[in-house]
């Protein structure tokens, strides 16, 4: 993945913060540029929160492992420098992902040697397909519910929308990545 240079083409809000966008990024989370950005305009900051951050980051039907996987390779296949790094920096050593796969979530395929577990070639190979022809294959399928069950795959097509949307935002806005986030 490249890094793109240029600055962002909107301004995050910064502080100090008014009373509803300081209530708006406390419910987003750590005041980072993608979520200043949203704050704004706090009823937009909100309704994204009540959408997508809470249910899908915190009590969706997948794993820790399994949700950072579709975050990571979403992003990363969005060409998200941004979000992806931010996940990377936060989440890959909690969710037990070695240096190597990092290196395969950004570049490399479910069928990478790295990847030993059906599981999380199953849950990769999802995000593939629905990446590149917006549909999974019954064989696909049954794999995914195999890893992770019914529900955890209907997150997991939440989760990709989701992080589809989100990667056209930060690389749209040209957010440069967070202090921290891996180049």
């Amino acid at each position: 993945m490249l890094r793109n240079p240029n600055h962002p083409r909107v301004s995050p809000a910064e502080p100090p913060y008014d009373d509803e966008t300081a209530a708006a990024l406390a419910a987003l989370g750590p005041p980072i540029a993608l979520f200043r950005t949203f704050a704004r305009r706090p009823d937009r900051a909100r309704g994204i929160h009540g959408w997508g951050s809470y249910y899908l980051s915190r009590r969706c039907a997948l794993s820790l492992r399994h949700r950072e996987l579709v975050i990571d390779r979403t992003t990363a296949r969005c060409g998200a420098e941004y979000e992806w790094g931010i996940h990377i920096a936060v989440f890959a050593a909690k969710a037990g992902l070695t240096g190597e796969q990092v290196r395969s979530l950004a570049t490399g395929t479910a069928t990478d040697p790295c990847w030993t577990d059906p599981g999380d070639r199953a849950v990769l190979a999802a995000v593939d397909a629905l990446h590149t022809r917006n549909d999974l294959t019954d064989d696909e399928w049954a794999d995914l519910t195999a890893a992770t069950g019914p529900d955890g795959a209907i997150d997991l097509m939440l989760i990709c929308g989701w992080y589809h949307a989100i990667s056209y935002v930060a690389r749209a806005l040209r957010l440069t990545p967070e202090p921290g986030s891996p180049e």
